[in-house]
Parts: C-alpha cells; structure tokens; sequence
C-alpha cells in the first residue's frame, strides 16, 4: 500500500471518489494506494496539489525508474488497461521478450552502453509484470510470421524465445497469432502499434525511434482498430500459431 499517499489524503479530507472529481476522472482509476499504481503524469500533480504534498513525496520510484522519461507517459497507460492489444511485423512485442532477447535488440548498432542496455533489459522485464498479477488484462498480440524465423541474438536466444512464447500462450488472459508468410502483403507491414483500453478509456502507441507517440484522439484509433482488425483476417488461429511456434522452435535448436 502507498502509506504516503493514504496519509496525505486523509490529512486533507480527500477520499477516492473526491480525488476523482476534483480530477475529473471514473472513481474506479484512483485506486493510487495499491502497490504499484501509479497515477498518469498529467494526474500526479493534480492529485499532489489536492493533498498538498510533492509529487516526489507521494510517489518517490517515479524518480527512480529505469525506463526512459520519454516512454513512462504510455508504461502508465499500458499498466491500467484492462485490455491490450498489439501487433509487430518484425519484433518479438516487448512485453513478451525474453531478457536475452531484449537485450540483443538493445545492443544493435552499439547505440547505447553497456550499462543503459543492462538497463533498459531490466526495465523491460518488470515491465512484463503486467501480465503476472492477480488480475491481468486480456492480451491479444499479432505478429507477422517473419519475427518468429528472424535471428536476434543467435539461434539459442530464438529457441529460448520461442519456447517461451509457448509458455505465454498457454495463459489464458494471452492470445498470440501469427499472420503467415503465404498472406503475403498486409497492411500491418506498415508499422507496429499497440491498442490499450482501460478505465481511463482508450489510448494507441505507434512505433517512434525517438519519442512515444502515444494516440488518443477517437478517429485515430478508429484508424488503428480497423487496421488490427484487417490484419486479423489474414492471421493464424491461436491454436495453428502455437504449432507454427513449436515448429519453428525445433528450427533454431537444431
């Protein structure tokens, strides 16, 4: 339980539901004293004023985190959602990496250092806390058939992988399907992006090098929902994605 926070809002005469409509949002999404919720940034400092303490106070690991400023505004959403839902054309998603992977991925290019991609490897494995709770959203991933016979890492770091995502799909809050490469062109070719919706409502984040580029605005996720929907058509069921997996691992055993 975040103690601070539950102190502060007692000083100060607040409850959840005042929070909520002192903030203007659903009741439901201010359950902030769990362990591990951590408001939006855009609430922290509007709830920090409302129970007259500093941001830092209430929630000091937001100073701490590993993962990079630029990427926390959607870690936030990605942690509320009760639904996700993500498709990648050529990556493993990041929530279902393994450590080896991740850090394969980070390591290209010698962009970062030794210590940022040990980091960054990390920060990405909490991340995939998420879907170890006690009440996890539904994820649906897609993934175009080539990220499961691309080499990251070397075939063991791909055996590891695809063993593992077996051990996903055998969850079932985690639905992963493949789109063949007999489909052939698909509009999901054109870029990876990700489906949140939560008691905040619904959110998108699109694949940016530099930057999230976290989607709010109603007609632009309309946009993506319909282009996840169109590369469902083309896509495995989950039962022949999971032979495809199996299959696949074998390969990179050998």
């Amino acid at each position: 339980m975040n103690h601070a926070l539950k102190v502060a809002m007692t000083e100060a005469g607040q409850t959840a539901e005042s929070l909520a409509g002192r903030i203007g949002v659903d009741p439901k999404t201010t359950r902030w004293v769990t362990p591990g919720r951590i408001p939006q940034t855009r609430h922290r400092a509007q709830v920090a004023e409302a129970v007259g303490r500093d941001v830092g106070d209430l929630w000091p690991d937001v100073l701490r985190r590993r993962e990079p400023a630029w990427l926390r505004e959607w870690l936030e959403i990605e942690r509320e959602a009760r639904l996700l839902r993500w498709f990648e054309p050529a990556l493993v998603p990041g929530l279902l990496q393994t450590e080896a992977y991740a850090r394969a991925v980070l390591g290209w290019g010698g962009l970062m250092t030794a210590d940022e991609v040990e980091q960054r490897a990390q920060s990405q494995m909490e991340r995939q806390g998420i879907l170890a709770g006690s009440r996890p959203p539904q994820f649906f991933v897609m993934v175009d058939e080539a990220v499961l016979r691309r080499c990251v890492g070397g075939p063991a770091v791909m055996a590891e992988q695809c063993e593992r995502l077996v051990q996903f799909a055998e969850r079932p809050h985690i639905h992963i399907q493949a789109v063949p490469a007999s489909a052939g062109g698909h509009v999901g070719l054109a870029g990876g992006f990700i489906l949140a919706k939560g008691p905040s409502g619904e959110a998108a984040h699109l694949d940016d090098r530099l930057r999230a580029h976290v989607v709010t605005q109603q007609g632009e996720i309309d946009t993506l929902e319909e282009a996840w929907e169109a590369i469902r058509a083309v896509a495995l069921p989950t039962a022949q994605t999971l032979s495809m997996i199996k299959e696949v691992a074998a390969t990179w055993q050998t």
